[in-house]
């Protein structure tokens, strides 16, 4: 039981092109089990375009697994729902699915892509969040 959590570690960071104006943003931190193959946590897509997704709050689960393919060291996939509201004049909400992929080195670095209701994000760059230890240094 207790080399279930073996390997456990937490992996934050940016899906998107960051800086580039009106652009949608998913932020992740996640807690990632290699030996089980398994990644959960959570992803806020940011957007600074004023509307109903521009800011949006999504559990997640997912896989990840050793690629080996040049840069590329690992293949993430992940996924989640969300309650989207929509916008007047019509009323309601429904539970909208989020997805992504990232195809990454060793250090969450690389590229990938995102979806959610009525949005398609691919081919974008995916950067780890620079810890506050690095920063120190």
């Amino acid at each position: 039981m207790s080399d279930l959590l073996a390997g456990a570690y937490l992996a934050q960071g940016t899906i998107g092109n960051v800086g580039t104006p009106g652009a949608p943003i998913a932020k992740f931190s996640l807690v990632v089990v290699p030996s089980q193959h398994s990644v959960t946590g959570t992803v806020v897509i940011t957007q600074a375009i004023q509307g109903p997704d521009s800011h949006i709050v999504v559990q997640v689960t997912g896989k990840i697994y050793s690629a080996g393919l040049g840069k590329v060291t690992q293949l993430v996939s992940l996924q989640g729902e969300y309650v989207h509201s929509v916008p007047p004049p019509a009323i309601g909400s429904f539970l909208a699915k989020f997805d992504a992929h990232l195809a990454i080195d060793n250090a969450w670095n690389g590229t990938g892509g995102f979806s959610y209701y009525q949005h398609n994000i691919e081919n974008v760059p995916v950067a780890s969040a620079k810890s506050l230890k690095e920063e120190l240094v």
